[in-house]
């Protein structure tokens, strides 16, 4: 199990969410990183699907207590604990995606990947949020 994750959207430093404070009380900032994948506007919060022809940017946390941190990350993102893990109705799944860090390493991190359908949300180009 990877003691680190790949954020994006209200948990990064620049949003200042109290969630991300939590975080950053949790967590040390490893630094910058990319993932492959398309950016998209929910709501308030954004979502990320796995794709190689696009890119999302982010940060990369390594976890202190890595199974307390991602139990409330969890209940954050959503994740209805169950028998088979991921519940039908949940919006995103938590999976290990490797991260390709600003100073050019890969590292395997945690990242909360949205399963419902993308049609009709706005993609956000730049693949960076900014809130």
């Amino acid at each position: 199990m990877t003691d680190c994750i790949f954020v994006y959207g209200s948990l990064l430093s620049a949003i200042a969410h109290p969630m991300g404070e939590r975080l950053r009380r949790e967590a040390a900032l490893i630094g910058t990183a990319t993932i492959p994948g398309r950016l998209f506007r929910v709501s308030w919060y954004p979502a990320v699907r796995l794709d190689p022809t696009g890119t999302v940017h982010g940060e990369v946390y390594r976890l202190a207590g890595p199974v307390a941190t991602l139990a409330w990350l969890d209940e954050y993102e959503g994740i209805v604990p169950g028998p088979t893990g991921v519940a039908e109705s949940d919006e995103y799944e938590r999976r290990t995606v490797a991260v390709r860090l600003a100073t050019g390493d890969a590292v395997g991190a945690w990242v909360y990947l949205y399963r419902r359908p993308v049609d009709g949300l706005t993609e956000v180009p730049s693949g960076r949020w900014t809130g």
